[in-house]
């Protein structure tokens, strides 16, 4: 098992090659969760994900000769940027990001277990060295020196709360944490589709699958050594629902302007999930990848707007006849709402040929706000919510 001085040489192996990320105080997540939020910005590595410090680390101890092999590895888009076979569902945005720093980028596999099959057949058949992007010692060590940066810039901290696919992330993070404040609190967070860890501290048999948005973390089953680890240094294991991590990014967007994908937001989706356990807590989490599609980030943003009331979508019923569509805009527009997008039916749509839909999408300081819009229009139409 690895040691804090595994962690502590990794750091002075990869000095200079990874980025030391900053760590911020959060105001904006802490006072929507009721803790006291740190942030660790690792999204802001050159790959956009920390993946590279364990990569780095683990190529750092590559022979000679291995090294002119060549390496070969698995990985759902961030662990491969940093050294590659991918599963079919990868981002485009992280098979472009690879792709571009040299890689050989070959897509497999409907699954990360398939890709890994694939990528140990290549590395047998093209003599490579095969990297696991978390099952090996080197690459925990190396991901552990996030949380040896996190904790020198904000010692104070009581609790890390740490995304796990795999768990080289969190068993490295957690050795660290161990050796510089044996006090601290570990905790692990899981997708709901993808909780293999939770399942194994259980008992129970692993089984998950599914679509997420937080696919960074959609691993089958945790890795042999990092769950040697986690029971060793690990409090708990939260499993947080696709909503939670939906809201936490747009939180990181316009809280704190910083750009997460679902993986590298679901710490701060526990703290949304769970707010009574964090309450009052110093809790430090990092921000572990920021390599989200755009049209993804835009889908969730809206999604958040429509959940907080600041985006409405109405059918108005009204009388087909010169001038309603013109009142309705005055009374939205009246009230201080703002129209985004407007549809007219009158032939097929209406119940009766002397009536008119209208479909109004508009937008609105927040869901009183919008309510208010909403009764304004309610004094004079038949208005439906959709």
């Amino acid at each position: 098992m690895i040691g804090l001085a595994d962690v502590r040489a990794a750091a002075a192996r990869i000095e200079g090659k990874v980025l030391r990320t900053p760590t911020i105080y959060s105001d904006a997540v802490s006072r929507a969760t009721g803790a006291k939020v740190t942030l660790k910005l690792d999204n802001l590595q050159a790959t956009g994900a920390f993946k590279e410090r364990g990569a780095a680390n683990r190529l750092a101890l590559l022979s000679e000769a291995e090294r002119a092999a060549g390496v070969v590895t698995m990985s759902a888009g961030n662990h491969a940027q940093a050294v590659i076979v991918m599963p079919k569902f990868t981002p485009l945005t992280k098979v472009s990001r690879t792709a571009g720093w040299g890689a050989r980028v070959v897509l497999h596999g409907e699954t990360l277990a398939e890709a890994a099959e694939h990528a140990y057949g290549l590395a047998a058949s093209e003599g490579r060295v095969f990297v696991h992007p978390y099952d090996d010692p080197a690459v925990m060590a190396g991901q552990g020196t996030l949380a040896l940066e996190l904790l020198e810039d904000a010692p104070d901290l009581e609790t890390l709360v740490i995304p796990v696919g795999g768990g080289g992330l969190i068993s490295g993070c957690a050795v660290a944490a161990a050796g510089i404040n044996p006090g601290i609190e570990v905790i692990g967070v899981e997708v709901a589709a993808y909780a293999a860890l939770a399942q194994r501290l259980a008992g129970h048999p692993v089984s998950v699958g599914g679509a997420t948005i937080a696919e960074g973390i959609a691993v089958r089953d945790i890795g042999v050594e990092p769950l040697a680890v986690i029971r060793a240094h690990v409090a708990d294991v939260l499993v947080v629902p696709e909503r939670a991590v939906e809201e936490a990014i747009a939180l990181l967007a316009e809280g704190c302007k910083t750009v997460a994908e679902g993986a590298g937001a679901t710490g701060v989706a526990a703290l949304l999930a769970f707010p009574d356990r964090f309450k009052g807590k110093r809790v430090g989490i990092p921000i572990c990848g920021g390599n989200i599609d755009s049209r993804i980030l835009a889908n969730v943003m809206l999604r958040n707007l429509l959940r907080d009331g600041r985006l409405r979508r109405l059918v108005v019923e009204c009388p087909d006849r010169p001038g309603v569509l013109a009142d309705i805009a005055g009374k939205i527009g009246g009230a201080g709402g703002n129209i985004i997008e407007v549809s007219h039916h009158r032939m097929f749509a209406s119940p009766s040929v002397q009536v008119a839909e209208l479909e109004v999408m508009f937008e609105a300081r927040d869901a009183e706000h919008s309510g208010e819009i909403v009764r304004a229009l309610q004094q004079t139409y038949s208005v439906r919510k959709v």
